[in-house]
């Protein structure tokens, strides 16, 4: 005796009959039964894709003189056609090249600029949607080594929360530079930074970006991990540089909400969509009197002046922290650790202001297979020359620094723990690693030294 509900018929029936329009849409169907007098009731969502939800996943992307581009169109599962087209980005757009009824495939032997990739389907000439990427063919560097930006040790020193290089030729074994002592000091905010996330700007700059705070000038406070959340610094601290040798001043900027209580593990990524840089970190606020961390975003030009926050990952009543985002081949890939299981999370998105999807097959196990808990902190890369990509979790729970995981399939998310990473005497602790030419690498040896 279930009797069956729906909350919109156009979307499904009581019965349970579907009906696809363009866009996805969904509607909750409600069970309802009566058991000795009891009413029992349960609801179960049901998400109905719309006829053009093949273009949410279009993606394009620059490689050696292309213009690659995919989705998930299918002439069998759509009454409509698709285009996709190649055009100047800027004033005066003009169409350049254009392929129908295609899924994938590229623009070949492209000159180097912007452009606007769009992909359009038709209902004989009528559009039913359009979505437009934004890509840049520019002359491709040779990455031959990488520079790990990271702070050290377990705060008992205050040398400990500073910015320390450390370096690699193949991804795997790191030595650090400077005889194991910071390469960049803050003298500014909290005099003590963590967290930093190295990268390489559009223009050729590099910019260091690093959470204000240092745990060890606040060790006459009992409460210091609980107090620097809630009264803690709300802002970053900056370092740019042209050469990864030659650095600025620290520069301490305001970006988090005025009622905000801490500016936790900044990063940044240039979004080609905005034109600006996308900065992200996690803050509590006195909104809910700063019961959670949620991760709020603001874009800048050139790492001086901000937009206002907003916050872009909200978790409800569940908190937070740490993320990090990697591109390849068009789709972002967003790591965030999530406080109440203690454990990264993988999502992926054809944009960064898009709508974020789990990673289903998404698994990070340990040497003997089980489910990774504990960590935080997390960074990845590419290994160069290689299908292969590292991910580095700090294992805070067990005082233990940064730990490898590593897949060959980054679009699937099945990392499994790798033990021929070796990080020397030197306890790694949140950071960034950043890919860098043979030169860029030899200038950091012949600054800084080749000592661990």
């Amino acid at each position: 005796d279930v009797s069956w509900e729906t909350s919109d018929e156009n979307v499904v029936t009581a019965a349970g009959v579907i009906t696809r329009a363009d866009e996805t849409k969904t509607a909750t169907l409600t069970a309802k039964t009566t058991v000795n007098g009891i009413n029992f009731l349960k609801e179960f969502t049901v998400t109905v894709l719309g006829k053009a939800a093949a273009l949410d996943s279009f993606v394009a992307y620059a490689e050696n003189g292309s213009i690659k581009f995919t989705s998930d169109y299918d002439s069998t599962k759509t009454p409509y056609s698709v285009s996709v087209t190649l055009a100047s980005a800027g004033e005066g757009v003009t169409t350049v090249d254009q392929k129908d009824n295609v899924a994938s495939g590229s623009f070949d032997s492209v000159a180097n600029g912007t452009y606007k990739v769009g992909c359009t389907l038709k209902n004989g000439t009528e559009t039913v949607k359009t979505v437009t990427r934004t890509v840049t063919v520019k002359e491709e560097q040779e990455m031959g080594a990488y520079l790990f930006a990271h702070f050290v040790g377990n705060e008992s020193d205050a040398s400990h929360e500073q910015i320390y290089f450390s370096v690699s030729t193949d991804g795997t074994t790191w030595t650090t530079l400077n005889n194991g002592s910071p390469v960049l000091t803050s003298n500014v905010g909290e005099n003590g930074v963590r967290d930093p996330y190295i990268l390489r700007g559009e223009d050729g700059k590099f910019f260091v970006i690093a959470t204000d705070l240092s745990i060890y000038n606040r060790r006459d406070d009992s409460n210091r991990w609980g107090t620097c959340q809630t009264s803690g610094s709300k802002s970053i601290v900056i370092w740019e540089s042209s050469d990864l040798v030659n650095w600025s001043q620290a520069n301490l900027v305001q970006v988090a909400p005025d009622n905000a209580g801490c500016t936790w593990a900044p990063e940044a990524v240039y979004d080609p969509e905005v034109g600006k840089y996308m900065v992200f970190w996690a803050s509590k606020t006195s909104t809910d009197n700063y019961a959670t961390q949620r991760m709020y975003r603001s874009y800048t030009s050139y790492f001086k002046t901000f937009t206002e926050p907003e916050v872009y990952i909200d978790g409800g009543n569940i908190s937070n922290i740490d993320t990090t985002i990697i591109q390849d081949k068009g789709m972002y890939y967003r790591f965030t650790k999530n406080e109440s299981k203690s454990s990264v999370t993988m999502m992926k998105c054809a944009t960064l202001s898009g709508d974020w999807k789990d990673v289903e097959t998404y698994t990070i196990n340990d040497a003997a297979g089980n489910t990774v808990t504990g960590y935080e902190g997390p960074t990845i890369y590419k290994i160069n020359g290689e299908n292969k990509w590292c991910l580095l979790l700090d294992y805070y729970s067990k005082n233990q620094g940064y730990k490898p995981f590593v897949t060959t399939d980054l679009a699937n998310g099945t990392f499994k723990s790798a033990s021929d990473f070796n990080f020397g005497t030197t306890k790694f602790r949140h950071g960034t690693v950043m890919p860098i030419t043979t030169a860029e690498y030899n200038a950091l040896i012949a600054e800084y030294g080749n000592n661990n």
